[in-house]
C-alpha cells in the first residue's frame, strides 16, 4: 500500500484549520509535518526538505488551500514523479497551485541541491526553482490533475495584500504579466467599500512602487522578507478592519449558496476528447488549455503499455482508464478507432499556416534521431513510441518538406471528410493564429476561463533556433 505523508505549510492563514481538516479527511496520510509560520517562503522550502520521510509520496498542501474531493485514490494509482493540482483560484480562475503530488526519490533530489545564489527564480518560487533543477538530469516530467480544490478563497486581507504584492514580483514577464492582466480583467469593479479585489489591486500597486523593475535578487528578498511589516502599515492607513475567524460552518454556508458552481473535472459523463492535430500545430497549448477546462489529458505518452497496446492494435487504452483524452500525433493514426471505442468523444483538429509549420517541424525535428544506442529502458520505449508513430504518420524517419507538406494537407483533408456530417463532434482550432477558449470551452461545454489561452511552443522554438545556430558556428 502507498504511504502518504502530508506536509502541510501555514503562516496563519485564515482557512489553516478547515484545511488541515479537509487534507485528513481527503488525503488520509499516513503522517503530518507542519512548517508552521516560517518565513520568508525561502526558508520554509529549507525546513521541509529536511523532514526524514519514510513513505512513497510527499504532498505540500499550503493552508490557502480548500481540498473539496478525495485524492487518495489518485496518488496510489499514479506512478508520476511530480504532480501539481489544478485548483480553482479566487482571483484568477483555473491554474495549478498549492498542492503538490511529490515522489519521494524527487523530493531526496530536491533536498540535494545547494541552492542558488543571486538567483531571482529561487528568491520568487523557491520550491518550484528547486524541484525543476533535480527533475532535468532525473529527465523527469512534470504532469497535472484536476481537483475539487478551493484557493485563495475566504482570506485574510493581510494576506491578500502579501500575496497579491508578492503576485506583481512574479508577473514581469511577458506571459506572467499578461496572465495577471487577463485575470484582473474579470475582477469586479471597485465600488468604493474594501474587499478582496480591492485590496489585492492596491497590493500590485503598492509592489510597482516600491519594487523597480530592474531590481536585484537581493532587493527584491529583502521586500519580501519586509511584507508582512508592509502590509500591516498599508491596511491600517487605509482603515481596513480586519475579518473574523473562519470555520467549517462557514465553509459548508458558502457551498450551499453556491451549489450551482462550475466543478472543473468533476462531472463523471463528461466526453472524452482527442486532439487530432499534427506536432508543432499547437498541441501542448491545447493540452494545457484543456487541463484548465478540467480534461485531464496526456500529451505525447510514451510510457511501455501505450506503446504496446497501440503497437498490436488494442484500442481500449489502459492510459484512458486515468486520463480523459489524448493529444498529439499519438491519435493521428488510430483517431477512427478511438472515435469507435470511446463514443460520444469531442476531436479537436489544430492547424497552422503551412509555410510556419514546417519551419517548426524542422526546428522540432533537430537533433531528435528515430534510432540510437540507449541502455536506458525508458529511453528505449521512447525511441520504439517514436519510430512507430513517425513511420504511421509520415511514412519517414526523418524531416522531409515535402513530404510533411502532403501528409498535411492529406490529414487535415480526410479528418474534415470523416466528421463532416458530425459538426458537433470537431472543433478546428488555429492556436497559432490567437484561437483558444472562446471557441475551445463552448466546444467543451463549459465557461471561459479566465486566464489567458496558454501558448506552450514559442520558447522551444527560439531555443532549438540558437540551438542550430550554434552547431552551424562549430561546424
Amino acid at each position: 500500500m502507498t504511504k502518504i505523508d502530508l506536509v502541510f505549510r501555514q503562516i496563519d492563514e485564515r482557512t489553516r484549520d478547515v484545511s488541515l481538516e479537509l487534507a485528513k479527511k481527503h488525503i488520509r496520510p499516513d503522517n503530518v509535518y507542519i512548517i508552521d509560520d516560517v518565513r520568508p517562503f525561502t526558508e520554509c522550502v529549507n525546513q521541509m526538505l529536511r523532514i526524514d520521510h519514510d513513505c512513497d509520496y510527499v504532498v505540500y498542501l499550503d493552508a490557502d488551500c480548500l481540498i473539496l474531493e478525495d485524492m487518495r485514490e489518485f496518488i496510489e494509482q499514479t506512478d508520476a514523479a511530480y504532480v501539481d493540482a489544478y485548483v480553482t483560484d479566487r482571483f484568477r480562475g483555473r491554474l495549478h497551485c498549492g498542492v503538490h503530488i511529490t515522489r519521494i526519490d524527487l523530493v531526496r533530489a530536491m533536498g540535494a541541491i545547494k541552492p542558488p545564489l543571486d538567483d531571482m527564480k529561487y528568491v520568487l518560487r523557491p520550491e518550484s526553482r528547486l524541484r525543476n533543477l533535480a527533475m532535468k538530469p532525473l529527465r523527469m516530467s512534470k504532469q497535472f490533475r484536476n481537483f475539487d480544490i478551493l484557493h485563495d478563497y475566504f482570506q485574510y486581507y493581510r494576506h491578500v495584500f502579501m500575496k497579491y504584492a508578492l503576485r506583481e514580483l512574479r508577473s514581469r514577464t511577458q506571459v506572467q504579466l499578461k496572465r495577471l492582466s487577463s485575470a484582473m480583467k474579470h475582477w469586479p469593479d471597485e465600488t468604493g467599500s474594501m474587499d478582496d479585489f480591492v485590496i489585492a489591486n492596491h497590493a500590485i500597486q503598492f509592489a510597482r512602487k516600491h519594487v523597480g523593475k530592474h531590481a536585484t535578487a537581493a532587493e527584491t528578498h529583502a521586500f519580501i522578507e519586509a511584507l508582512p511589516q508592509f502590509a500591516a502599515q498599508e491596511l491600517e492607513r487605509l482603515g481596513v478592519v480586519e475579518k473574523e475567524a473562519f470555520m467549517m460552518d462557514d465553509l459548508e454556508h458558502w457551498l450551499d449558496k453556491n451549489d450551482d458552481r462550475h466543478i472543473y473535472g468533476a462531472a463523471k459523463d463528461k466526453p472524452m476528447v482527442f486532439g487530432l492535430g499534427l506536432s508543432r500545430t499547437g498541441t501542448r497549448s491545447l493540452t494545457a488549455g484543456l487541463q484548465m477546462l478540467g480534461w485531464d489529458t496526456s500529451h505525447y505518452p510514451i510510457d511501455e503499455d501505450t506503446y504496446t497496446e497501440l503497437a498490436y492494435g488494442q484500442y481500449d487504452l489502459t492510459l484512458l482508464k486515468y486520463h480523459d483524452g489524448l493529444t498529439d500525433i499519438t491519435t493521428i493514426p488510430y483517431y477512427q478507432q478511438l472515435d469507435k471505442q470511446y463514443p460520444g468523444s469531442k476531436f479537436v483538429l489544430t492547424v497552422r499556416d503551412e509555410e510556419g509549420w514546417l519551419r517548426s517541424c524542422q526546428n522540432h525535428w533537430f537533433n531528435r534521431p528515430a534510432f540510437k544506442h540507449t541502455d536506458d529502458p525508458d529511453e528505449e520505449t521512447h525511441l520504439l513510441m517514436r519510430q512507430l508513430l513517425r513511420a504511421a504518420v509520415y511514412g519517414c524517419y526523418n524531416f522531409q518538406p515535402e513530404r510533411f507538406k502532403w501528409v498535411y494537407e492529406k490529414h487535415v483533408r480526410e479528418v474534415k471528410e470523416y466528421f463532416k456530417d458530425r459538426p458537433d463532434d470537431l472543433l478546428i482550432l488555429n492556436v497559432c493564429d490567437g484561437e483558444g477558449f472562446d471557441k475551445l470551452a463552448p466546444f467543451m461545454g463549459v465557461p471561459v476561463p479566465a486566464e489567458p489561452f496558454p501558448h506552450k511552443g514559442n520558447v522551444m522554438s527560439q531555443r532549438v533556433e540558437a540551438a542550430r545556430a550554434a552547431a552551424q558556428v562549430a561546424e
